[in-house]
């Protein structure tokens, strides 16, 4: 079965590490069959797809659809001023749909799988061909936040054989959203368990973010995520001004921009300068972009989840708990689906700096607290997380779409 894949990046935020795994168990499960990653830009999940085995080429947003974004207008206009940057996108929509169009004649997929918003929209355009490929979404955000977009995707009603989300709170929130009787199928993300694993290599976080060593006593304390406004750096910064003075605990912010969606996300000059203004610049490192998160997570003792909206599903918790961390999660949507609160991890309500740090506290204050939180995560991780059960999970959707 010929299957290609539209993405809005190639750089690796969670969707598109969700995606890696996901074709790294299809390749596993069924090596013949080709598999095409279409992507919107250049970065390193190109090479590491085709390090699966997996074909990928590049085909660039315009720079007015790469700017596209409710979330970021409604920051700095709110509805009119995403419906201008919608006018301004269509003329650059038209051209892009039929080279996106072209790609996919020439591959002649039996489905083409869209993971992202845009790429929902856009992959619906482009399906022209006379011998029609099954259409899935793959959703990893709500709907319910973004009614703009939601009307467009109701536009194509009927184009998408079957929408595949990432929890069963997605699930539930794009029922409500597209009201339109479309197929619903959750497919949780999973992990490479060989990967993040509790053994290996310990990235030298102090290195990265141009800090001196720590006392060998330091509590590593991690934020690990794209600067999208959400998830919560602000948060978890004024969270770690308010702890007490006499815990040894650094703080880290590990990630950088990876979307080109105006206004959706922080700099981390602004990162830098609220540490500064909250007073704790000297104990908080920023690493930015990192290749090798396994190595990361097996650095920090604690690994924090601060989204301040629900979390679709949350990669980052999967894999820290894969590696035997202690992890905080930010208690809403799919996020809190995945843990079991005081076993596999503690948790806090969305936003709340005050009850963030006294998460933090306990677990910076207590080893053995620590270590068993970490030793439950992995044991749930390699319950629920495995990434090899996504190809069974998938083909049978597949395989219902082509024959229809």
């Amino acid at each position: 079965m010929r299957v290609m894949y539209l993405n809005p990046t190639g750089q690796l935020g969670g969707a598109e590490s969700s995606l890696a795994d996901m074709l790294a168990s299809l390749r596993y499960a069924e090596p013949s069959w080709p598999l095409h990653l279409l992507a919107a830009s250049d970065g390193p999940l190109i090479g590491r797809v085709r390090s699966l085995g997996v074909t990928a080429e590049v085909l660039p947003f315009p720079p007015a659809i790469a700017r596209l974004g409710e979330h970021g207008a409604a920051r700095s206009g709110g509805a009119l001023r995403f419906a201008g940057q919608i006018a301004l996108a269509s003329a650059a929509a038209v051209r892009y749909r039929a080279a996106l169009r072209r790609a996919i004649d020439a591959f002649d997929p039996a489905v083409v799988h869209t993971n992202g918003l845009k790429m929902h929209v856009l992959g619906a355009w482009g399906i022209g061909s006379s011998r029609r490929p099954g259409l899935v979404w793959h959703l990893h955000d709500y709907l319910g936040s973004r009614p703009m977009t939601t009307r467009l995707l109701r536009w194509h009603h009927g184009s998408p054989a079957t929408v595949v989300t990432n929890s069963a709170s997605v699930a539930a929130d794009a029922t409500r959203a597209l009201a339109n009787g479309t197929r619903v199928v959750t497919v949780r993300n999973g992990v490479d368990l060989d990967r993040f694993s509790m053994a290996g290599a310990h990235a030298n976080l102090d290195a990265m973010s141009g800090l001196p060593q720590a006392p060998a006593n330091t509590i590593r304390v991690g934020l690990v995520a794209t600067l999208a406004r959400w998830k919560g750096h602000a948060t978890f910064l004024e969270a770690i001004a308010r702890l007490p003075p006499h815990l040894p605990v650094r703080a880290y912010i590990v990630g950088d921009a990876v979307y080109q969606t105006e206004g959706s996300q922080y700099s981390l000059d602004e990162l830098r300068q609220l540490a500064r203004s909250l007073g704790v610049a000297d104990c908080v490192g920023f690493t930015g972009f990192v290749h090798t998160p396994e190595a990361t997570f097996r650095a920090l003792q604690v690994v924090v989840h601060a989204s301040t909206a629900p979390e679709p599903f949350g990669l980052v918790i999967a894999e820290a708990m894969a590696c035997g961390r202690a992890v905080i999660v930010s208690n809403a949507g799919g996020a809190a689906e995945l843990v079991t609160p005081g076993v596999d991890a503690l948790v806090h309500t969305p936003g709340d700096a005050g009850d963030l740090s006294r998460q933090i506290a306990a677990l910076a204050g207590d080893a053995d607290l620590r270590a068993r939180i970490g030793r439950a995560a992995r044991a749930t991780a390699e319950r629920s997380f495995d990434r090899k059960r996504l190809a069974t999970e998938l083909i049978p959707i597949y395989r219902s779409i082509s024959a229809a």
